[in-house]
C-alpha cells in the first residue's frame, strides 16, 4: 500500500496507468462516496465546465494552466470510461475507448496509413467528410451528426460550413461586411449583441431560430435532390436561403 492507502500498481506503470488506477480506486467500494454515486448524466456539467476552462487556457493561459486543464479534461474521459466498465449494457473501459479511437484515426487517414494521396491540409479537409460518411452510411443528410446543443454561434459556423462543402451555399451568399480580421469581427459581434440586448432581444435564441430555418431549407434541398435521382449530391440545387442569411428587409 502507498502512504495514501491506495494499492500500488505494477512496477513501471506509466503516469496514465496510475491515473486510471486512481479513478478506479475512488469509485470502488470503500473509495469516495461522491465519486461512487456519479453517473454519465451527472458529470455532464463538469465536462462542459472543464472544456471551457481548457479553451480559456489555450487562448490566454500559461503553460502550467494548459497542463492542468488538459489533465482535468483527461480525468473526465477516464471517469466516464470507468463508469462504463461497471455499467450493465456498456461494459467497456479506457482501453476500449483508446482502441476505438485508434481505429477511427487510422481509417480517416488513408493518406498516412494507406495508399491514398492527399498532399495539403486543404485536400484532407475536403476528403474528411467522405471518410466519415464511409464509417456512418446510415446518415442521409450533411447535417447529421451536428450536435444541436452547441452554442448558437458555433452551431452556425458548423451548419454553414457543411452547406458550403456540398455546394448548397456559396461563400458569396453572406452580405458583405467591413472586416478583414477577428480583431474587427469581435467588436462587430459585440455591437450586434449589445443592440439586441438594448431592444430586449435574446441573441442566442434569435440565431438558433434562424438556424432551424436554414437547416430546414438544407434538408428540403437534399430531399428534392434525392427525389430527382441525384443521391446526396445537391450542388447546383436552387438554394437561395430564403433571406435567412443577410440583412433583414427594410419595412415598407
Amino acid at each position: 500500500m502507498t502512504p495514501s492507502g491506495m494499492p500500488t500498481g505494477p512496477e513501471g506503470a506509466s503516469s496514465l496507468d496510475e491515473l486510471v488506477r486512481v479513478v478506479a480506486h475512488l469509485r470502488a467500494p470503500g473509495g469516495c462516496p461522491w465519486d461512487g454515486e456519479q453517473t454519465h448524466e451527472s458529470l455532464v456539467q463538469y465536462l462542459i465546465e472543464e472544456s471551457h476552462e481548457l479553451i480559456e487556457a489555450i487562448e490566454s493561459g500559461t503553460r502550467e494552466e494548459l497542463l492542468e486543464e488538459l489533465g482535468d479534461v483527461l480525468y473526465q474521459v477516464i471517469f466516464h470510461a470507468d463508469l462504463a466498465a461497471h455499467t450493465r449494457g456498456e461494459d467497456f473501459d479506457i482501453q476500449d475507448v483508446a482502441a476505438h479511437m485508434t481505429a477511427k484515426m487510422v481509417g480517416r487517414h488513408p493518406h498516412v496509413f494507406g495508399d491514398a494521396t492527399l498532399e495539403t491540409a486543404a485536400d484532407v479537409s475536403l476528403a474528411w467528410d467522405d471518410f466519415k460518411a464511409a464509417e456512418k452510411p446510415h446518415r442521409t443528410s450533411v447535417l447529421d451528426g451536428i450536435p444541436q446543443g452547441m452554442p448558437a454561434l458555433a452551431l452556425a459556423d458548423k451548419v454553414l460550413g457543411r452547406a458550403q462543402k456540398i455546394g448548397l451555399l456559396g461563400s458569396e451568399a453572406a452580405f458583405p461586411l467591413p472586416m478583414e480580421s477577428e480583431d474587427e469581427l469581435g467588436p462587430l459581434l459585440l455591437a450586434i449583441v449589445a443592440a439586441a440586448k438594448a431592444n430586449g432581444l435574446d441573441s442566442e435564441r434569435a440565431l438558433r431560430s434562424a438556424l432551424r430555418g436554414l437547416q430546414d431549407e438544407i434538408r428540403a434541398a437534399e430531399a428534392e435532390s434525392a427525389g430527382a435521382g441525384s443521391g446526396s449530391d445537391v450542388s447546383g440545387s436552387d438554394f437561395s436561403d430564403a433571406g435567412i442569411i443577410g440583412l433583414p428587409a427594410a419595412p415598407d
